[in-house]
């Protein structure tokens, strides 16, 4: 094979990146407001808007990363996955931050479950990963009623966008100030103080150093399912 050169450039090295992608979920029969999925792109330096594509049954998304000004080399990124089960665009929100990119998606049918998994498919997808600090175990959702993760954020809806017709404007979006995570961390501290359900900053400072450190054993299943051969068992009472 030909080396790579500046007019072939190597295919691989072009390749867009996969971004980390964070999630959680809530589930109701009763209340569609909390039978949620919650995703977070975990990309800071966004540039402009990303290209993102949201549908009944999945979601692509594409941007540019990175800061020149503050030695941050720009790269592309790019992921696509199909949905274990369809979603409410219409009634789905969006947050963009200097960041991340965070999606509150309206899960389509009303279940008391948990889905097992964010994918359709079951297989490894490294770059998934539970967002230990919105995950709520199935069992323990009354406890937490009265938190929101997403409290204090500015969530804008899907705009423009209809089936798998692309982002319409920006108006969806919050306001152009980052999202504080300590604040947010706070804010989920304070409503879940003295309950049995509330945010443990422990569990949350676990689960941010096994991201930081890129274990490969992460993907999308959710705590529980028999694919995680990592996650430690449930407590029981």
């Amino acid at each position: 094979m030909a080396p790579a050169t500046a007019s072939h450039p190597d295919p691989a090295s072009s390749a867009p990146l996969h971004p980390e992608l964070l999630w959680a979920q809530r589930s109701s029969a009763d209340s569609p407001e909390k039978n949620v999925l919650y995703l977070t792109v975990n990309l800071p330096d966004i540039q402009g808007e990303p290209d993102l594509e949201l549908s009944e049954t999945g979601i692509k998304f594409k941007a540019r990363a990175g800061n020149a000004a503050k030695g941050l080399e720009e790269k592309d990124y790019a992921f696509e996955l199909e949905f274990f089960e369809p979603v409410d665009v219409a009634e789905s929100k969006k947050h963009l931050t200097s960041r991340a990119l965070t999606l509150v998606l309206r899960k389509k049918d009303a279940k008391a479950d948990y889905w097992p998994r964010l994918t359709k498919e079951k297989s490894k997808n490294h770059f998934i990963k539970v967002d230990w600090s919105k995950w709520v175990d199935e069992d323990e959702q009354e406890d937490a009623l009265g938190e929101d993760p997403m409290a204090g954020l500015d969530m804008g809806g899907m705009g423009g966008m209809g089936g798998m017709g692309g982002m319409g404007g920006g108006g969806g979006f919050g306001g152009a100030g980052g999202m504080d995570l300590q604040a947010m961390m706070a804010q989920m501290g304070a409503g879940g103080a003295g309950g049995a359900g509330g945010f443990d900053p422990s569990a949350f400072a676990a689960g941010a150093g096994a991201g930081a450190g890129g274990d490969d054993s992460d993907d999308d299943a959710a705590p529980g399912d028999d694919d995680d051969d990592d996650m430690p068992p449930l407590e029981t009472a």
